[in-house]
């Protein structure tokens, strides 16, 4: 059986939007794919408990299902992969002011109408809510909560608050909370510290070259 080898808290869930913090399982560099953290459906997986989509039994049971079929697994990958690269494609241009283009949405919407087919009303103890079928066979239903992310995302958010990291080798896209919409970085802790020391180290070789000048 495939185990899941991730720790805990693996994947850097900053983006505030679950669809959003599915397309960070890649970063990318000039719109090149880098550092991929999908590789196998265990990753797949992995990512989903984080996410909180899937709970400890509901994660193995999946995982055992996988283990008996290792081809479905594979086509699930690349049908996750495409799905995350589609809602990238979307809110990446939302983010810098542009269109989402029709092909893309007409993807999304392809997606969107699986899942919904495995969606139903629920009441609960204080109105209803959605909630998706208990099926552990169908190894694809780690996206269906995904598609639908990306479908209330843009009818119900706030699409001018979504950003795109302004680090060129990163791409990661997050929901800008600030105040003033000043976000710029996907976590000051990363590309935000890492731009800091950028510009140190520039003025301070400039101030250096100016001294030897001098």
């Amino acid at each position: 059986m495939e185990e899941q080898e991730k720790p805990e808290n693996s994947f850097g869930l900053i983006a505030g939007w679950l669809c959003l913090d599915f397309t960070n399982t890649v970063s990318r560099e000039d719109h090149t794919l880098n550092h991929e953290r999908l590789h196998s459906y265990a990753d797949l997986v992995a990512w989903s408990q984080q996410a909180q989509i899937l709970n400890p039994a509901a994660a193995q049971e999946l995982l055992w299902e996988a283990w008996q079929r290792p081809e479905a697994t594979t086509r699930v990958v690349a049908q996750a992969i495409q799905l995350r690269e589609v809602i990238y494609e979307i809110f990446s241009d939302i983010a810098a002011g542009r269109k989402a283009l029709p092909a893309s949405l007409a993807q999304l919407n392809g997606a969107l109408a699986q899942a919904l087919v495995h969606s139903r009303v629920v009441p609960q103890e204080e109105g209803f809510a959605w909630e998706w079928e208990e099926d552990t066979t169908a190894l694809v239903r780690v996206l269906w909560p995904v598609a639908k992310s990306a479908a209330d995302l843009l009818i119900d958010g706030e699409l001018d608050r979504v950003g795109e990291c302004a680090n060129d080798a990163c791409g990661w896209l997050f929901i800008d909370t600030s105040r003033n919409h000043s976000r710029r970085w996907c976590d000051m802790k990363d590309c935000g510290n890492r731009a800091k020391a950028q510009r140190h180290y520039t003025r301070k070789k400039k101030k250096d070259g100016m001294e030897a000048r001098a």
